[in-house]
């Protein structure tokens, strides 16, 4: 029965139709994604509304999301460069490669947790009074920091491994360790913040307790009986071998993460420069819309991954362009809907976060300028993830560069040096890198991986196909 289970989610990954078969795995990781970013927000929003002190509170926390983003980063570079090198090796029906990947992306995912937990704890106050904190705002950021990172080993673990269960096209279970995790946080949130008085270091302690619950239910699902790729202690290594390949995939989506990280710091310390508090605060509500954007994106990417590794595995190039096209097309239509609901209504999502008018405002003119570009933002996700699926990782690795380290970074440094309006000038460099990074993207993406894709097909056109391909294509 377990065998029987094992091969119909294979099979599904190599003969469903194209479009069920996206949506069936992209709509619960989008469900799991957008609950992932109430995840994130609800503490921020809870901070925004503590009586009096909400807008420097919020501010304060702000400065902590280059770490927490670091953190995440981390993760991504072993689940994002494991899972789709375990999804190809699958597809290649090398099942024994398959779980060794996955054992050995276990083993790194906890040495990591134990080097970062030490090295933020212990470095916590410098670390944020360099990425923008005043001495107003240390006080509510250095002890949600100090918790937070606590829990960095559950976050590694569920967002690490997690990855692994998408890959697989368990997608409902994926969301359901999302889900678990944000409904226990909604919940503690205003228990520990409110309820108990402990402002946000009852918000940092509700996350960690949130996660440590996710992080228990995906290790016991990869232990158990209905996954394809188990956790063995055998497989408990770290192997130069397996990890080279997997790192060298996932530093892509960690340069992608981290330099939100680098970027979160430049941008802190230019606004703290040019406009103070008011608009580091307002920074910080235009990263949570702007993780509004994201996530979703992400869960679509996700929803593909897994349909673009197998079947690039199996050598079905079609499935690979239908995959595509289809993401695409869904991405662009995401982030045309959020530019337009930004530009028509920033007031209404930065009331979201805060009471204060002037924070309110403020931020309503800022997020006019910093989400110009977004309705760009579909194609870049859609061509880059592609390229982290078919295990490209000189060219997925290239664009994560350019558009923050190339682009982005150094505008937010130049265009005040230029520019009358210093805080409008440090808010247009992300409209300006965005705009720059689409177009080389979506060039690089059609010059190479597209036209191969499209020769491949000429050449299959000639080729009558086997009896087993013509009965997986009637089943389509």
């Amino acid at each position: 029965m377990e065998q029987t289970e094992q091969t119909a989610e294979q099979n599904k990954l190599a003969v469903m139709p194209v479009g069920r078969l996206l949506f069936s795995l992209a709509m619960p990781a989008i469900a799991a994604q957008i609950v992932n970013l109430l995840y994130n927000m609800v503490d921020r929003i809870y901070i925004g509304h503590i009586p009096k002190v909400g807008s420097l509170a919020l501010t304060g926390v702000g400065v902590t999301f280059p770490v927490i983003i670091l953190i995440a980063a981390f993760a991504a570079l072993i689940g994002f460069g494991g899972a789709p090198r375990a999804s190809i090796a699958m597809g290649k029906e090398d099942h024994e490669t398959a779980e060794k990947i996955l054992g050995n992306c276990v083993c790194t995912l906890v040495m990591l947790s134990v080097l970062l937990t030490a090295v933020f704890f212990c470095f916590a106050e410098p670390i944020l009074y360099a990425f923008g904190a005043s001495d107003d705002t240390i006080v509510y950021a250095l002890p949600y920091m100090r918790i937070y990172v606590l829990g960095t080993l559950f976050v590694q673990i569920t967002t690490g491994l997690n990855s692994f269960i998408t890959a697989q096209g368990f997608a409902s279970v994926g969301m359901k360790t999302v889900m678990i995790g944000a409904g226990i946080n909604l919940v503690l949130d205003p228990v520990f913040i409110f309820g108990l008085g402990m402002g946000v270091q009852g918000a940092a302690l509700a996350t960690i307790l949130s996660q440590a619950v996710s992080a228990c239910w995906v290790i016991r699902f990869l232990s158990g009986r209905k996954t394809l790729l188990k956790i063995r202690r055998k497989n408990f290594s770290f192997s130069f071998g397996i990890m080279g390949p997997v790192l060298a995939l996932g530093v892509s989506p960690f340069i992608m993460q981290a330099t939100e990280s680098l970027l979160s710091v430049c941008f802190n310390t230019s606004l703290q420069k040019y406009g103070g508090d008011i608009a580091v605060g307002a920074m910080t509500i235009l990263a949570s819309v702007m993780q509004a954007a994201m996530l979703p994106l992400q869960g679509l990417s996700q929803g593909m991954q897994p349909i673009v590794s197998f079947n690039y595995g199996a050598g079905n190039l079609a499935r690979v362009k239908k995959a595509f096209l289809l993401t695409l097309a869904s991405c662009m239509t995401y982030s045309m809907l959020l530019w337009s609901v930004s530009m028509l209504f920033p007031r209404v999502l930065a009331r979201i976060f805060a009471t204060d008018g002037a924070m309110i405002e403020y931020t309503a003119w800022a997020m006019r300028i910093y989400m110009a570009g977004m309705c760009l933002f579909g194609a870049q996700i859609a061509c880059q993830q592609t390229f982290v699926a078919l295990g490209k990782a000189v060219h997925s690795l290239f664009l994560a560069v350019l558009r923050k380290i190339l682009l982005l970074i150094p505008l937010i440094y130049i265009l005040p040096a230029v520019m009358e309006n210093k805080v409008f000038a440090v808010f247009l460099a992300e409209p300006v890198a965005d705009v720059l990074a689409v177009a080389a993207t979506v060039t690089l993406f059609f010059c190479t991986v597209w036209n191969c894709i499209l020769q491949t097909d000429r050449v299959a056109d000639t080729i009558e196909p086997k009896a087993g391909e013509r009965d997986a294509q009637n089943r389509i």
